[in-house]
Order: C-alpha cells, then sequence, then structure tokens
C-alpha cells in the first residue's frame, strides 16, 4: 500500500513537460537554472504587462503546467530588448527561450490566434522572407487593415498627418505597394530558409 501511494506521490513530481521544453524548444535546457531571482520581470519595459513573466514562465514550465505555458500570450510580449539577458545574474539566454517557447506553441497550435504581437511578428515574417526585404508599406496595411475595411480607413484617416510628413520626407512611397525592396536573389532566400527550417526540424525532432 505504501508502495503504491509512494508511486503516486512521485509521479505528482515526474515533469515531462521539462524534458518537452529541454529537447525541442530553442535553448530550452537552461530553464532548470533559473534561480527565480526576477530581475528579468523587473527589467522589462513590458514587465507590468505580462500575463506571466519570465521566470514565471520557468517556474511554470518546471511545474509541469504545459497548457497554461503554451497557451498564454506571454512569449509575444517580448520585443527582444535583451534587457533581461544582460542583467541576468546567472546569463540565461531568456530572449531566445521566450521567443522558443512562441514559435513551438505557435507549431503546436496552441498560441493565442487574436494576440496583437504575434500577429504582427506573423506579419512581419511573411513580408520579410517573400522578397528578403521588409516592404513598409504593405507591413503598415497589413496592420492597419487587419480588422476590417472600415477600421484600416478609420486607423489611416487619424493618422494622415504622420503619413503626409513621411510622403513629402520621401520616407513613404506609394508605388512600393507593388514593387518594394526586393534583394536580387529571392529564390537564394527561399532556398536558405526552407534548409534551415529542415534542420531545425531534424534538430528538435518534428516530422514534416
Amino acid at each position: 500500500m505504501s508502495e503504491a501511494l509512494n508511486e503516486q506521490a512521485l509521479a505528482r513530481y515526474r515533469n515531462d513537460f521539462l524534458k518537452e521544453v529541454e529537447e525541442r524548444v530553442e535553448e530550452g535546457e537552461w530553464v532548470k537554472m533559473c534561480m527565480q531571482c526576477g530581475v528579468c520581470a523587473g527589467s522589462c519595459p513590458f514587465g507590468p504587462h505580462w500575463q506571466h513573466s519570465p521566470q514565471k514562465i520557468f517556474m511554470m514550465i518546471r511545474a509541469g503546467k504545459r497548457e497554461e505555458v503554451l497557451t498564454s500570450d506571454s512569449m509575444w510580449m517580448c520585443t527582444s530588448c535583451y534587457n533581461c539577458v544582460v542583467r541576468c545574474p546567472r546569463q540565461l539566454p531568456i530572449t531566445q527561450i521566450i521567443h522558443g517557447l512562441a514559435t513551438y506553441a505557435h507549431r503546436l497550435g496552441l498560441a493565442p490566434r487574436d494576440q496583437p504581437t504575434r500577429h504582427f511578428s506573423r506579419l512581419f515574417w511573411k513580408n520579410c522572407t517573400r522578397a528578403g526585404r521588409v516592404n513598409e508599406l504593405k507591413l503598415t496595411l497589413g496592420l492597419y487593415f487587419k480588422d476590417g475595411l472600415v477600421s484600416g480607413i478609420k486607423k489611416a484617416w487619424a493618422l494622415r498627418n504622420i503619413g503626409l510628413g513621411m510622403l513629402l520626407a520621401k520616407r513613404l512611397n506609394p508605388f512600393e505597394l507593388i514593387r518594394g525592396h526586393e534583394c536580387s536573389d529571392k529564390a537564394g532566400i527561399q532556398k536558405m530558409l526552407k534548409k534551415a527550417h529542415e534542420l531545425e526540424n531534424r534538430r528538435r525532432g518534428f516530422q514534416e
């Protein structure tokens, strides 16, 4: 009877999620090194707006709270300022881990769909990788009109003075909507990205 109770007690502390993060999330093997000092949360410009601060996310991973972590919008709040990395007393790659968790949640289809910064990240990535450089006008219009035509027109009208100023300063070119800035070897960029994706999947154990 006592052995059965001991087995049940041990099962509660077996953390498969921590192992999963270590194996499949970029720099995930560093999560267990967090000493919960909270410097990362205090250093983050968006700290008060995070649902779960970085050290809390690491604690939740070690506690096996898989669904709570992967469905959270916290990872999508990171702007890659690296304040947390610079100030971490253990020099943990916090930014890489946070982005790695976001990518992993996205791949699993668990990331929140309506998170604004997630929408921006995906839009920026698609925009950038399509031609090798960001088409700023297309990116801006994509953000303005993400909630529909009427909403986009209202946003554009509200910021019309800024747009006019950029146009006069030659920082905004309407013709870029069609042409944009493109790299000379777009095919080479696509091949590079495809190969990187294959290598990452192989390293982390994903199946195409």
